[in-house]
């Protein structure tokens, strides 16, 4: 889908005849897209316009992964080339594919030593179908910036060194990566290429952090960057924790600031608040200077999956408890389908269920559109059907919060 160009941020004080009717035209749509969505979704301001697959059995790089897990979902293992899985993030580009980022790889350091950390290009067409296409990399470290030992003697990143959740382009076209063993924040080239050491979190370690010595980790593993927000000139960096540093509300989740400029940390930013602490954040994404989008989920897959949701969180506006205010964009596990637009998922309901265990990536496509996709962690989860390996799906929804 072709980005749309976002609203202008201000109306003119005078306003010529010519400009008047293309003020009343867009006041009218509003109103359109109003009544439409009061009339069609009492329940909530959403509904479908897109639903895209990449099949899970999706391979690229030919060199052989896999070895150190078991099948599942009659899945063979081990693989003869990459699998293209685990997305964790996606940048929605101006020619409308999509940059995408797969994590560690199988979900731990012990077995994922031969999956190469990699950013991949989408292309998604007109009739659902998502093509794998140039303009991927890998990442690496060629320079040592990274002091220990790496897994490979090449020192291309896999798996077993970090564990990549979150990702944003600069405006100078490198790339920062948000990651979870570090906590760390990875600086690279355009290519993948490291180009400062990685940068800790000061105060915070997970248990697989690979300078922890003998000291202690206060953090949960996994629990590190799950989610990275940008400030709109790039300058700042919005890291979210996927869990509570000890000591802390195990309900709330820290949010900092990271001066690109500066290169260092300059403080917490806000405090994110989980519906239950049970939950988990899949990604977090910025709107403008107050607004967020969290992808906040539990653990569940297929029948035991029960919440999945879009927030709106603005930062410029406080709950009773001091917490920003958030608001629910969509319920994931009931996004409306009038138009049938996945009528294979909607035909009885009128609704599409995202039921996943993991969903971890939402980006913004216009003023009124957003991109979600699920991490299908293959070959291991089954939320869409039981004993089938999940495709890599994402949903295209239309919501009637101005994003603009």
């Amino acid at each position: 889908m072709t980005p749309r160009p976002r609203r202008s941020a201000a109306l003119p004080l005078v306003l010529t005849g010519a400009v008047l009717a293309g003020t009343l035209a867009g006041t009218t749509a509003a109103s359109a897209r109003e009544d439409r969505f009061d009339a069609d979704f009492p329940a909530q301001s959403a509904r479908l316009v897109g639903h895209h697959v990449l099949p899970a059995a999706t391979f690229g790089e030919p060199v052989p992964s896999g070895s150190a897990i078991e099948g599942a979902n009659g899945v063979a293992v081990p693989f003869d080339a990459q699998p293209v899985q685990g997305f964790s993030g996606n940048l929605v580009q101006p020619d409308g594919s999509w940059l995408v980022l797969s994590d560690n790889g199988y979900g731990a350091k012990a077995n994922s030593a031969d999956f190469l950390l990699a950013v991949h290009r989408l292309q998604p067409a007109e009739d659902g179908s998502v093509e794998l296409v140039p303009g991927g990399f890998t990442l690496s470290d060629p320079y040592r910036h990274v002091s220990w030992e790496l897994t490979r003697e090449d020192r291309r990143l896999t798996g077993a060194d970090f564990d990549v959740e979150s990702f944003r382009q600069a405006p100078d076209g490198t790339f920062w990566f948000g990651e979870e063993f570090g906590p760390y924040l990875l600086h690279t080239d355009a290519a993948g290429r490291l180009v400062e050491a990685p940068v800790p979190l000061p105060g915070v370690a997970s248990p697989d952090n690979p300078a922890l010595g003998d000291a202690e980790a206060n953090l949960g593993g996994s629990k590190g960057f799950e989610g990275m927000a940008q400030s709109q000139d790039g300058r700042y960096l919005f890291p979210m924790l996927e869990g509570a540093v000890a000591g802390d509300d195990p309900q709330d989740l820290r949010v900092l600031r990271y001066d690109t400029q500066q290169a260092r940390y300059r403080g917490e930013e806000f405090t994110y608040r989980l519906e239950s602490p049970k939950n988990a954040i899949g990604d977090f994404t910025q709107v403008d200077d107050h607004r967020f989008l969290v992808l906040e989920r539990d653990s569940g897959q297929g029948t035991t999956a029960v919440f999945k949701a879009v927030f709106l969180v603005d930062t410029s506006r406080t709950d009773a408890a001091g917490h920003p205010l958030k608001t629910q964009l969509v319920n994931l596990m009931a996004v409306p389908d009038p138009d049938g637009v996945a009528p294979q998922l909607s035909a009885e309901s009128g609704y599409v269920t995202f039921p996943f265990q993991t969903i971890e990536s939402v980006d913004v496509v216009d003023e009124h559109t957003i991109v979600v996709g699920n991490d299908n962690n293959f070959p291991f989860s089954a939320g869409r059907t039981e004993g089938a390996p999940d495709d890599n799906e994402f949903l295209t929804i239309e919501v009637q919060a101005d994003l603009g």
